[in-house]
């Protein structure tokens, strides 16, 4: 199964660090939380990922460009200027580095992928939240219901989906109400989901994960594990000293 990651937003709550690069390319122990994200993927098999990039998205792909060689050892020859690089740890990862336009919303983002992701079912999540949510229950969890989508909901401080057993009644983006829980990423859709896109303008949280919710095709993979989005620099301090206190649990890989 195909993985989009959204990862071409403003990061506007992050000005220390979005100023100069996209959100996802902040480092958390010196590597991209994009990195840590696809790491994540990959550790349950998941290794071809379709990055939907926007703002300052030629960092993201001058990124994978370099990692090879950058990331293993290189012979230079200087006599003749060859440089042969020698990488046997790098991750078995296709990487479609897609610009999906600098003023696209979340939706439109998705919609720009429609033709490469080949009408099958595919996973998307943003490229600035971390978890150690358990993909293949999600997937299985998914299949087993029968919808359109399914969204992954860890506990928060903010309340934004409301429920009818596992199915969402309604869906609000970050509301101060509801149940306690919110949209975490990691979603699972069908196909069918690309007929809920208009087009650029269209914003998958609030247009297309709404109405899915009040045409009960929407459901919810409860997490009660770790999750943390990085929204703010206090959320880069935090994963941080996870990381270097060697509590990062969102580090499911070897």
């Amino acid at each position: 199964m195909k993985t989009v990651i959204l990862a071409g937003g403003l990061g506007t709550r992050l000005a220390e660090e979005t100023g100069v690069k996209p959100k996802p390319m902040v480092e958390i122990g010196g590597r991209p939380v994009l990195w840590h994200v696809m790491k994540h993927y990959s550790s349950y098999g998941f290794n071809e990922f379709h990055i939907a990039l926007g703002y300052k998205g030629e960092m993201i792909k001058r990124y994978f460009l370099d990692y090879y060689p950058l990331y293993g050892d290189l012979t230079v020859d200087l006599s003749t200027g060859q440089v042969t690089a020698d990488n046997d740890e790098c991750e078995p990862w296709l990487v479609h580095l897609v610009d999906t336009g600098a003023g696209s919303m979340t939706g439109g983002r998705v919609l720009r992928l429609r033709k490469a992701l080949g009408g099958e079912p595919f996973m998307v999540t943003y490229g600035d939240g971390v978890s150690n949510v358990d993909l293949k229950r999600l997937i299985e969890f998914h299949k087993a219901h029968g919808k359109l989508a399914t969204v992954t909901r860890p506990p928060s401080r903010f309340g934004g989906l409301v429920f009818e057993g596992d199915g969402v009644a309604e869906f609000t983006e970050k509301p101060q109400i509801g149940e306690g829980w919110i949209n975490g990423g990691f979603m699972v859709f069908e196909s069918g989901v690309f007929d809920y896109i208009k087009d650029d303008s269209t914003v998958l949280e609030k247009d297309v994960l709404e109405t899915l919710a009040q045409r009960g095709q929407l459901m919810a993979y409860r997490h009660d594990g770790f999750w943390q989005c990085m929204d703010t620099i206090r959320d880069v301090q935090l994963l941080q000293c996870l990381w270097e206190g060697g509590a990062a649990e969102w580090k499911t890989w070897e």
